[in-house]
């Protein structure tokens, strides 16, 4: 397992990190155990958390899986295991977290409480990686990072991050802790896959001239690109995707529908066609494609069940030829953000 260094900072970690965010809900405590048992063996020091997981999030499961994690890690040596977390911050109108009540703001206050609430949970006394689970523009950056920057100091936190930021608040943050001699962010935290690609353009430039480390979540297109989903509309039973469009709200039928449209199936057909002239499972080519960008420092893997985590760490060592490249790029010429612009629009 390759190792990368997290921005500027001193925090090195495996190039597939483990996320955590089926854990106490698709799998259960000691089907999470297995996965990160072995994804540990493999060598991923790396796992990724958040105080609203498990997802779908619910009052009644707040915070479950921290816990979860946190019980493992007391298996394991403390300073093997790098572990990243985040704070939900302001309401976004489709979870509701325990003692947050309308929008909260990402101050001092909130993030102290969420912290507290986080190291507790996961039983250590730092966290290596302390993420916004979601920019507050309004609020804007300075008390954010004047907390962060305070829980550094503390020993509390090691290093700062953000999650599905935008290239403008990624710059501005920065200017912020430059301004006043604050905390970075080192690494954001963005959707980028096969299937949405958005990050190799803006976002890009700014994690390599601004030396911020990406950290792709769902790698695999939230499963559509394991091609488990079909353009016949034959899509599996306990599925994420195939609950929200026979369940859900009207949010989560937009995000199934932005995730799974006829383009996303093409380019997954096709994509499916490179990897079996490759002789390997779609699922690790994807994942493959992900860590070969120079702006990437850790890609995150997602599994509901053990048997799904191998397909996943075959890409531990595999680097795709130039030829394949050129053939993946190919796809994403014929078929431009197959998740649509719409969806990614109003989804934002």
């Amino acid at each position: 397992m390759q190792k990368r260094r997290l921005g500027k900072s001193g925090v090195i970690v495996s190039d597939i990190c483990l996320g955590t965010m089926t854990f106490g809900e698709q799998a259960d405590e000691a089907e999470a155990f297995r996965i990160m048992d072995c994804a540990y063996e493999r060598g991923v020091n790396f796992l990724d958390a958040a105080e609203l997981y498990p997802v779908p999030p619910s009052a009644e499961k707040y915070g479950v899986t921290e816990e979860i994690v946190g019980r493992w890690i007391k298996t394991k040596p403390r300073d093997s295991i790098i572990i990243a977390t985040k704070i939900a911050g302001p309401e976004k109108g489709w979870f509701s977290p325990p003692v947050r009540h309308g929008m909260t703001s990402l101050d001092r206050h909130q993030i102290r409480r969420a912290v507290e609430g986080s190291l507790k949970r996961l039983q250590v006394d730092y966290i290596d990686l302390y993420q916004t689970h979601w920019p507050d523009h309004d609020f804007g950056y300075e008390e954010t990072l004047m907390a962060l920057t305070e829980l550094a100091a503390e020993g509390k936190i090691r290093v700062a991050g953000s999650s599905n930021e935008t290239c403008w608040g990624m710059m501005k943050s920065l200017q912020v802790s430059d301004r006043f001699e604050l905390t970075r962010f080192q690494t954001v935290q963005n959707n980028f896959s096969l299937i949405n690609r958005r990050c190799e353009s803006e976002l890009a430039q700014v994690c390599r001239r601004e030396s911020v480390s990406l950290l792709p979540y769902s790698p695999l297109g939230g499963g559509v690109l394991t091609g488990k989903y079909n353009a016949e509309g034959d899509h599996p039973a306990g599925a994420r995707f195939t609950g929200y469009l026979n369940d859900g709200n009207d949010r989560q039928k937009l995000m199934a529908k932005r995730f799974v449209n006829d383009r996303t199936l093409e380019t997954t057909r096709r994509l499916t066609e490179i990897a079996a002239d490759l002789e390997i499972d779609v699922t690790t080519l994807s994942v493959a494609w992900s860590k070969q960008h120079d702006f990437v420092a850790s890609t995150i893997i997602g599994v509901s069940e053990f048997s799904q985590l191998e397909a996943n760490l075959a890409a531990e060592d595999l680097v795709l030829s130039a030829e394949t490249m050129e053939r993946i790029d190919q796809i994403d010429f014929d078929i431009p953000t197959p998740m649509t612009e719409d969806g990614l629009r109003r989804l934002s």
